[in-house]
């Protein structure tokens, strides 16, 4: 049992001291046996306070120390290195939370506070003096990560990983690469086009001896952990043999011949495509595909062209790798039928569909046969909905729509731009766009939440209605030749990934990274990273920088061949369990399976697949599991302490 042990009391400023009683919280670990020094500080985590901390443990020899602080989330690596420069197992450390906890949930009652903090520390002492001196695990890694996605985030970030010595297997599950990005023409602020941006990293992709590109590929299953993936992906065939050489005519001919016609998701269903189709230069690999669920399989595609082969079967292939980033993307919201007119008003369209829509069209704007003058924008569809799931601000729209009000007004001079919006967010160098939009003599107009916009037709005109607070609440009215929405993002639909990885979402629907500032790209889940927009919605600039530091993260983790792992695991006491199979069921993270030991089924727990969640302990008839870190005795004691 520790019997010196240091108490650091953080006032983080005026965060906890403004509530707590920092003097008498510290007056009160004083008391407390084992208890050889306490202090408070301004700062804890300050470089300064960090030494302190440090020359303490050397100079009174120090065997645990207590830092009541912030959330461990926050600090808790910053004071387990602050124990291993003195030379003090890091896992003889407790962080007690009195901020958070404390001062922050009671700051209506100040007395409260400090009774609650003075427990709180109380039971952190307890904790402490019954912690052993543990060690990191290390296993052995593979130094190959599989990127799920090649988007733009996917394709960069595979690209890094492969410069930097690390084996990528690049998996895309349709049958072309470049994600959204191939779907825009001319992107803000680098007037570089999503073609051109596309090309450039799958010829770079394609001619780097270390990536391995899949598309039309899916993983079905996951078998071991971090370091030693075995992922079992199904390849779909495109139906076109693949020592196909390109003949361009001949597969347009068999295009041409198609009798089929599906909608165009490329297009976002304005227009139409054939079952065999690769219709868009931006689209690579250049061999064109066959839609096999919308074939009718009638055969005569192949009769024409002797490199169509409508007989090939999936395929499975089992790779071996050490981590696994996902790079997903994400999907435009698609408003439901009647959310302001859309599919009830035939000429309310979405932002994505009027940007395939200025592609498509030449000298004049066209739309049903009607040349386009007056075009209206509905901003915040799909995001900061009121009373929808998505409460949160997908950022990119407002630039977006900005940037394409710009385009189709140079392209089309005679068009006029409204901007029925509830705030405008064109946030760092995108301001320039907002200012040119303005220059060029867009109107904005701009709503309360309580307030939207409405969308009606009238006889033969569509009107879009706004009760304008820029003019005094004025009721304004645009008589709109198009409605275009601006939709937000929201994450694919990766229901099969999260079951199969076990990949934490969160109430956004998206990958939830484990802290949005100090562990921006990990998961829960030891070896499976996140970037771009399958995380939060990002422009492409942001998805870039986010794959990159996902790729660095990632080259850390399995370059040196070995994996560290935390200590905090299960233990199974072979002498109690009598193996009734409950703890496998509690598993979130199938870390559990059964074992012989003299012939006696017991649990076995893989050190590399437990989180040390603690969830298998409470179903334990026999309390034949302890959780190493936090242990019977330590909780017990903490529960004296905070009740005594």
């Amino acid at each position: 049992m520790k019997n010196k042990i240091g108490v650091y009391v953080c006032m983080c400023g005026s965060n906890i001291s403004d509530y707590v009683d920092v003097e008498k919280v510290k007056a009160e670990a004083e008391k407390i046996g084992g208890v050889l020094l306490s202090k408070t500080t301004m700062f804890a985590c300050a470089d300064s306070t960090q030494q302190e901390i440090a020359n303490d443990i050397k100079d009174q020899e120090l065997d645990a120390i207590v830092v009541a602080s912030c959330s461990p989330k926050l600090h808790l690596h910053t004071f387990r290195n602050v124990a291993i420069r003195a030379g003090l197992n890091p896992y003889n450390y407790v962080q007690v939370n009195i901020r958070e906890q404390g001062s922050w949930a009671h700051s209506d009652n100040p007395a409260q506070a400090t009774e609650k903090a003075i427990k709180l520390v109380q039971a952190g002492i307890e904790r402490v003096k019954h912690s052993k001196e543990l060690s990191t695990v290390k296993i052995p890694s593979e130094n190959s990560v599989a990127v799920v996605g090649a988007g733009i985030a996917g394709m960069r970030s595979a690209l890094e990983l492969a410069e930097m010595g690390t084996e990528v297997h690049l998996i895309e599950r349709e049958h072309f690469v470049g994600g959204r990005t191939s779907q825009w023409n001319v992107l803000f602020t680098t007037n570089e086009t999503g073609q051109e941006v596309i090309s450039r990293l799958y010829n770079q992709i394609i001619s780097h001896p270390k990536i391995t590109l899949y598309t039309g590929t899916n993983i079905i299953s996951k078998k071991g952990s971090v370091g030693d993936f075995n992922l079992t992906l199904k390849v779909n065939p495109r139906y076109i043999k693949p020592e196909c050489k390109l003949d361009k005519k001949k597969f347009q001919e068999a295009i041409d011949l198609c009798p089929i016609e599906v909608d165009d998701k490329f297009n976002f269903n304005i227009t139409k495509r054939k079952a065999i189709y690769k219709n868009y230069d931006s689209e690579f690999p250049e061999m064109p595909a066959i839609d096999y669920e919308a074939c009718n399989k009638c055969g005569e595609c192949a009769k024409l062209c002797d490199e169509i082969d409508l007989n090939q079967q999936p395929e499975e292939k089992l790779i071996n790798v050490g981590s696994v980033l996902l790079s997903t993307g994400f999907n435009p919201y698609e408003p439901p039928k009647g959310e302001f007119g859309y599919e009830d008003i035939d000429n309310v369209i979405t932002l994505q569909q009027f940007k395939r829509l200025i592609e498509l069209n030449g000298g004049k704007l066209i739309y049903n046969n009607k040349e386009i003058k007056n075009i209206a924008y509905i901003y915040c569809v799909g995001s900061r909905q009121v009373d929808g799931e998505n409460k949160y601000c997908s950022r990119y729209c407002c630039t977006s729509a900005i940037h394409t009000a710009i385009l189709v007004k140079e392209k089309y001079p005679n068009i006029n731009n409204f901007h029925f919006n509830r705030g405008i967010r064109t946030y760092g160098k995108q301001e320039v766009l907002y200012n040119k939009a303005s220059e060029q003599g867009d109107i904005f107009l701009q709503s309360f939440e309580d307030a939207p916009t409405q969308v009606e037709k009238v006889g033969n005109e569509t009107i879009v209605k706004i009760k304008d607070i820029l003019t005094a609440n004025e009721e304004l009215e645009v008589s709109a030749d198009l409605v275009v929405l601006v939709t937000g993002m929201v994450p694919r639909e990766n229901a099969d990934l999260v079951n199969i990885l076990k990949v934490p979402i969160g109430r956004d629907k998206f990958f939830n990274e484990i802290h949005p500032k100090l562990r921006p790209v990990e998961t829960v889940i030891d070896g499976v990273l996140i970037s771009g927009a399958c995380q939060a919605p990002l422009n492409i600039t942001e998805s870039v920088k986010s794959s990159l530091s996902a790729a660095s993260k990632v080259n850390s983790l399995v370059s040196s061949g070995e994996i560290e792992l935390e200590p905090t695991m299960a233990v199974v006491h072979n002498d109690k369990c009598t193996w009734c199979d409950k703890c496998t069921n509690a598993c979130p993270y199938d870390a559990i399976s059964v074992t012989k030991v003299n012939d006696k089924e017991v649990a076995l727990v893989a050190k590399s697949l437990c989180k040390g969640c603690g969830m298998c302990l409470p179903v334990c008839p026999e309390n034949a599991i302890d959780l190493i870190g936090y242990t019977d005795i330590e909780m017990e004691s903490m529960i004296e302490a905070l009740i005594d």
